[in-house]
């Protein structure tokens, strides 16, 4: 496979960007390769500045769920930069995003918007604050919720690649409010709330752990966080930038049956375009200025070019809950059978997945929270990734990451895959 293209604009990155990437979660370091530089992309085909076309399941970290370059959401985008990229005023796409959030997500009553999921979930956790005159957050090892300095700790897929657990010039003062717990572990969080209960603002939790590989709640784990939080006087905060609107119509809460206080929302409800939001019960958010003394503002928020992009694609997903019915089927064809490959080939591998979600760790023990996941034999995965990408099937550079379905995939792409990882195993057991 021919990299020239990449490699000569990946040596020019190096001397002008940080390690050459604009996010760490883009470097091939840790697979012992160099970065291919994506030129275009289509329905679920990438192709690189070399030409070379990949099945995509990364789907740019899991915003295009209806696939790339989709002509309803492009002719909607072109629309709204002809009046304008950009205005720094109220917008009526402001107005209709709002509303069909709240449609869509019975536990949000007002919502605003916001540049990022890291923006999102940074406001969450102050609004909290401020409703509940309390500083103290717990979060969850292996969760990541943005690159704010408080969740910085133990925070996902980003330090564990980079083999880090924390990250540095955060200030000690940063994190002392911030009281970790491993996920899927409901005991140790009731500890933290006998010690800590009425200083405890909130509970921020990923419903489907996807930033440690793909890691599934525990039965009634995120049933005892509600009841904890409603017991406490605590907001229990789903971050749902990885599960929101692609679980379900209304995320993992409807998925699940779970409601949350405060809910987050990254670049899936622009389409893929940077935007966020944050959104909760009408008490909560009223606090958020100017209603309230909570502060929090943004220049480019509620940006026309991103709501036009987020609406056409929020209102598909709600006109056609088939959609869904696809994902999970998809789902099941594609983790269904990696775990049957895995069982006839006798592999000690772990597939997790949930719905259109899915992960393969290389570990042989379950895994169900950070600390098993971090067991997982990274040089292992290193060459399954290489010879998947070099087979024209792109994938998470990280054994820490997800792989996302959309519904552009089709069954032949699926076993299509299935059959260039069984071509990929059968030789490394024959090699074994």
């Amino acid at each position: 496979m021919e990299t020239t293209r990449s490699e000569q604009l990946f040596k020019k990155a190096v001397d002008l960007i940080p390690g050459g990437v604009n996010s760490p979660v883009r470097a091939f370091g840790n697979v012992g390769m160099t970065p291919r530089f994506i030129a275009s992309a289509s329905g679920v085909y990438l192709t690189d500045a070399d030409g070379n076309k990949y099945l995509d399941y990364v789907g740019s970290w899991g915003p295009m769920i209806l696939g790339h370059t989709r002509e309803d959401v492009l002719e909607k985008v072109f629309e709204a930069c002809k009046k304008g990229l950009s205005f720094g005023a109220a917008t009526e796409a402001e107005v209709e995003m709002a509303e069909l959030i709240c449609s869509m997500v019975p536990s949000i009553e007002m919502v605003r918007m916001v540049n990022s999921g890291t923006e999102a979930v940074m406001s969450a956790i102050r609004a909290a604050r401020g409703y509940t005159g309390r500083n103290k957050i717990i979060k969850f090892e292996g969760c990541y919720h943005g690159h704010s300095d408080a969740l910085l700790v133990k925070a996902g897929s980003g330090v564990m690649t980079a083999g880090v657990p924390d990250s540095s010039g955060v200030p000690a003062g940063a994190t002392e409010d911030t009281l970790l717990a491993p996920y899927n572990d409901l005991e140790a969080v009731e500890r933290l709330f006998d010690t800590w209960g009425s200083g405890i603002a909130a509970v921020i939790v990923e419903p489907v752990g996807a930033n440690m590989g793909v890691v599934p709640p525990k039965k009634d784990f995120l049933e005892g966080l509600r009841r904890l939080c409603t017991e406490n006087g605590s907001l229990l905060i789903f971050d749902e930038v990885i599960t929101g609107f692609r679980l379900a119509r209304g995320g993992a809460q409807e998925y699940f049956g779970i409601q949350a206080d405060l809910t987050t929302y990254g670049k899936i409800i622009g389409g893929g375009m940077p935007v966020g939001a944050y959104g909760g019960r009408r008490d909560i958010m009223e606090v958020v200025s100017p209603v309230g003394q909570v502060y929090q503002a943004g220049t480019l928020s509620g940006n026309p070019v991103a709501m036009a992009a987020g609406l056409t694609q929020l209102r598909y997903l709600n006109a056609h809950p088939e959609v869904y019915t696809h994902l999970e089927a998809l789902g099941e064809r594609l983790y269904g059978g990696m775990e049957k490959l895995c069982q006839e080939l006798k592999l000690p591998y772990q597939i997790n997945h949930v719905g259109s979600l899915g992960c393969m760790f290389f570990t042989e023990q379950p895994v169900v929270d950070y600390t098993s996941a971090k067991s997982s034999d990274t040089k292992a995965f290193a060459a399954y990734f290489r010879y998947m990408l070099d087979h024209g099937i792109y994938l998470a550079s990280s054994q820490f990451e997800a792989m996302f379905l959309s519904d552009a995939h089709t069954d032949e792409q699926v076993d299509e895959t299935l059959s260039i990882m069984r071509n990929y195993f059968e030789k490394t057991v024959q090699n074994a």
